[in-house]
């Protein structure tokens, strides 16, 4: 279901259009002090403006909140959503959120209210049942059993024979009939493009992922690692590495090396603009803490 009537998500496309560059001198300290500044990221003036105007009502609930409303998912009053970018996305993305992650604190919703017409958002236990497209889905989670993002495609067209050789696996099938029909679903297999169509992501704290990740539902789906990120994130957990990611920046980093190992194509900030609530953010809370806000801090928190 669409976030926005069509001629909210048409506006919004024309303004995704106009792009303002982070640009910042290019030296080493710099570069460490802000991961975020090359970002192609349309204006954050909208942003700028309701930050300075402080709360405002949320037009579904009448909940009082700055910038977007976690529960509806829907920017706030002082935040026109013909004003913000509109992301289209290569494929469809699911988010399982734990019943117990704070909805507040959650970055998921970003991509959300950035890509509304590609991206779910389930809470826990409630989610959809994949076993039927097991092979066009992935799950982004590490584990042993995960797979880098180049591989995707071969594993992907590996669970297509896998499936075609245990439909035709019929004791009761002559077996020369069987092997026959299993050689032909398998060269039809080939002759199919493998295609990766929807990706799940767990959103919940670190400690919190288990209960989710066990579920039988997801057991059996292709598991992808990110391992060369390194988080940013203001709510770093203590005791993880810099390489556990907060929901939005997985998405975003995920898409990225998507566009590149995948779809082979050359990478131009198709998707710089899932980080523009939490690039804004990332940058309130760096300033609150040079200049000790706190103020400024509890907000973005």
């Amino acid at each position: 279901m669409s976030l926005s009537p069509p001629i909210f998500l048409k506006e919004r496309e024309e303004n995704n259009s106009r792009f303002v560059e982070i640009q910042q001198p290019q030296t080493t300290s710099i570069a460490a002090e802000d991961p975020l500044q090359n970002l192609r990221l349309a204006s954050q003036e909208v942003l700028q403006k309701a930050q300075q105007n402080g709360r405002s009502k949320c037009l579904k609930c009448g909940g009082s909140r700055m910038f977007y409303c976690y529960t509806c998912y829907v920017p706030v009053e002082n935040v026109p959503v013909e004003q913000m970018p509109l992301v289209k996305l290569p494929l469809k993305i699911d988010i399982i959120k734990h019943p117990n992650e704070t909805d507040g604190k959650s970055t998921a919703i970003h991509a959300k209210l950035l890509a509304p017409e590609f991206v779910n958002i389930y809470t826990y236990p409630c989610i959809p049942e994949y076993e039927e497209e097991d092979h066009e889905v992935a799950l982004i989670f590490p584990g042993p059993k995960s797979v880098s993002i180049k591989d995707i495609s071969f594993h992907l067209q590996k669970r297509i024979q896998n499936n075609v050789r245990d439909k035709n696996d019929d004791p009761d099938k002559p077996s020369s009939k069987r092997k026959k029909t299993e050689e032909q679903d398998l060269n039809d297999s080939k002759c199919k493009e493998t295609t990766l169509k929807k990706i799940i992501f767990i959103d919940s704290t670190w400690n919190q992922t288990n209960k989710i990740f066990t579920d039988e539902r997801l057991q059996g789906l292709l598991q992808v690692e990110l391992k060369t990120r390194k988080t940013c994130f203001w709510r770093h957990q203590k005791g993880k590495p810099d390489t556990f990611l907060s929901t939005i920046e997985a998405i975003y980093y995920f898409l990225v090396d998507y566009h590149t190992d995948i779809l082979k194509e050359k990478y131009k900030g198709q998707y710089d603009n899932l980080l523009f609530f939490y690039s804004f953010m990332y940058q309130l809370i760096k300033n609150a803490k040079c200049s000790g806000d706190k103020e400024t801090r509890k907000i973005t928190h």
